[in-house]
């Protein structure tokens, strides 16, 4: 096994371009992973009067909320996608692809794989319901798994909007969610008005990606180190004099969320994030010079979007078969309310993992290209510095549309 293993990573490394660089798609593989182990940490279901309902660890022990700290790494996200989608657009641009053709073929791969999820968890929610399930459990569920589809259509509008968007200041951005916080919480606007800080807030890290793109950080780390002391200190001070609150994640039943929609904490929070994730990009290309290091990477991004939008339902399926046993088992159907659920949380998440594996090799052929795309290769993540490129995976070469 090792030595198939071995030779897969070996053929990956050759196929990849010289000039790539590899800390884009390493990147964006860490924000993935923090995504997936983090709702697997904070989400949890319990068993209630014969219905599910979903909770998480942070509600009774506050004291968790770094945790939050490590595993929201949405802005680093964001700031990856602006960088692939400037430079992809001004790739396209000199070939000569019309921005129509462009688009489609960006939005074409993000929400071909949603489809399968849709169409089996309408059929679940449909059976559950004629199965004689409480409507309470099965929106519960359905929560679990269409939440984190916000994301996408955010991301899918901003990706659209690259053309436009791109050259954006993120400072007069900081300044609008500011401005929409301070009419939210000190002047009693209404709460609506919060929503205008879902794009606001995403298109921060989204322009510096675009910034990143243009070269605005390829020779100086200052602006760098400021976005991450400026952000650590911005963040620390929002929360302990601001009132915001310490998770970066939103928390049931709590009366301000920093994540939905965006303020101005997850916003300094996110500028953090991107400029340590700006300053760590070359020891970490240099990282993913090995071939065995730089596969793992490169194979987790050509199923990125299968691993994000099954990952929830990963998790529910293990609860499910574990209702099948007669007594709760501790970590997953017991209120997450002290450090040995915790514990116990952690050992849960190889099964998980199993169970997103499953469905990885169910779905993942949602994620790959169109046949009438065959002979066109672009880049794993599609940030190589030319115009395409070959990746094998499973021994064979994958061309992405």
């Amino acid at each position: 096994m090792r030595g198939r293993w071995a030779a897969l990573a070996d053929r990956v490394d050759r196929a990849t371009p010289e000039g790539r660089d590899r800390s884009v798609d390493a990147l964006r593989a860490f924000a993935i992973l923090g995504v997936v182990f983090g709702h697997w940490l904070v989400t949890a279901l319990t068993a209630e009067g014969g219905s599910l309902h979903g909770t998480s660890p942070l509600v009774r022990m506050p004291w968790l909320a770094p945790l939050s700290w490590v595993f929201q790494t949405l802005a680093v996200f964001f700031l990856v996608g602006g960088h692939v989608a400037a430079r992809g657009y001004d790739s396209a641009r000199v070939r000569g692809v019309s921005y129509r053709a462009w688009v489609g073929q960006r939005l074409g791969r993000l929400f071909r794989p949603v489809a399968a999820v849709v169409a089996l968890w309408t059929v679940v929610a449909a059976g559950l319901l004629l199965g004689g399930a409480e409507w309470d459990t099965v929106r519960t569920l359905l929560t679990l798994v269409w939440s984190p589809l916000w994301f996408l259509l955010v991301f899918a509008a901003l990706t659209a909007a690259t053309p436009l968007v791109a050259r954006l200041s993120p400072v007069w951005l900081v300044a609008v969610v500011a401005g929409v916080d301070a009419w939210r919480f000190g002047f009693g606007g209404p709460q609506w008005a919060g929503w205008v800080n879902v794009a606001a807030g995403w298109l921060v890290p989204y322009t510096l990606g675009a910034a990143w793109a243009r070269g605005a950080f390829t020779r100086r780390r200052r602006p760098a180190l400021l976005l991450l002391g400026g952000g650590v200190a911005a963040a620390a001070a929002l929360v302990v004099w601001g009132g915001y609150p310490a998770s970066m994640v939103g928390v049931p039943g709590a009366a301000v969320s920093n994540l939905n929609p965006p303020t101005l904490a997850a916003v300094a929070f996110g500028l953090a994030q991107c400029g340590l994730a700006l300053l760590v990009r070359e020891p970490l290309g240099r990282a993913m010079r090995r071939p065995r290091r730089w596969a793992k990477v490169a194979l987790l991004n050509l199923s990125a979007m299968t691993v994000f939008l099954w990952h929830q339902t990963s998790m529910m399926a293990v609860t499910a078969l574990g209702l099948l046993v007669s007594a709760d088992l501790p970590g997953l159907h017991t209120v997450p309310a002290s450090a040995g659920w915790i514990a116990a949380r952690l050992l849960w998440l190889p099964v998980f993992a199993a169970a997103l594996a499953v469905c990885w090799a169910a779905f993942r052929v949602h994620e790959r290209p169109r046949p009438r795309a065959a002979g066109r290769s672009v880049a794993v993540g599609g940030s190589s510095r030319g115009s395409g490129e070959r990746t094998p995976a499973a021994g064979r070469v994958i061309s992405r549309a």
